[in-house]
């Protein structure tokens, strides 16, 4: 009889024991399912991006033949065969869920493949919040809602033939690699187009807008051209 209390506490012990030890596992694995479901939230949103970008290659809009052949019919009135301007920047702003985002398209009029670039911070709200105080990480590609024409605010779109084209695509490629670092005030999104747009010589507005507002600007400060010439190197 002297060993059953010594037995009841072994018990009680181990009973505890392996209570935590569930307590922990539960709460270890409810842990790895929130970790798991929001990393497969964030694979979802990329995957979404990827999906709409490639569907966008296939088969962007009509708009891009519609407006090569009014740049073409203008082209005819000028009388200026050799500005004709096969290639393509389109300066473009959309909804965002602060103040927008401006960004471009670049191709070729005849081809359906649309090329995108733009600045943004990489990451997710907290990214951005963080922008304003300092320099954050930058991704230099489409972003959410690029691709999507329920959310374009403004267009100015301008012509190149094939040598200026080159030239402007290289200078883009350039600026995506250079661009590490996103920051509101600074190297933001209208910065990034702006420099674009001056170095295929146009009139560029300061940065500090609206992105629908900036678009808007620099079709107005540059007449609403449509072809473009760059300088001689």
């Amino acid at each position: 009889m002297a060993n059953t209390p010594r037995r009841s506490g072994l018990c009680l012990l181990a009973g505890f024991t392996l209570a935590v030890l569930l307590q922990c596992t539960i709460q270890s694995a409810a842990a790895h399912a929130i970790d798991t479901r929001a990393g497969s939230e964030r694979t979802s949103e990329r995957r979404e991006v990827h999906r709409r970008t490639s569907e966008a290659n296939a088969s962007v809009t009509s708009e891009a033949p519609v407006e090569s052949k009014r740049a073409l019919q203008s082209t005819r009135t000028l009388g200026s065969p050799s500005a004709k301007g096969p290639y393509y920047v389109d300066f473009r702003a959309r909804t965002a869920a602060s103040w927008g985002h401006a960004f471009i398209w670049f191709g070729k009029t005849s081809e359906r493949k649309v090329e995108v670039a733009g600045l943004t911070p990489a990451g997710d709200t907290f990214s951005y919040v963080l922008g304003y105080l300092t320099w954050v990480p930058s991704e230099t590609g489409a972003s959410y809602g690029d691709l999507d024409p329920q959310y374009l605010t403004a267009s100015y779109r301008v012509y190149l033939n094939e040598p200026d084209a080159k030239r402007v695509f290289a200078y883009i490629k350039k600026l995506q690699a250079s661009s590490p670092v996103w920051n509101a005030e600074i190297s933001n999104c209208t910065a990034f187009i702006g420099d674009v747009a001056n170095f295929m010589g146009l009139k560029v507005p300061h940065r500090w807008q609206r992105p629908e507002e900036y678009v808007n600007s620099l079709k107005a400060m540059n007449g609403g051209r449509q072809i473009v010439h760059l300088s001689s190197e």
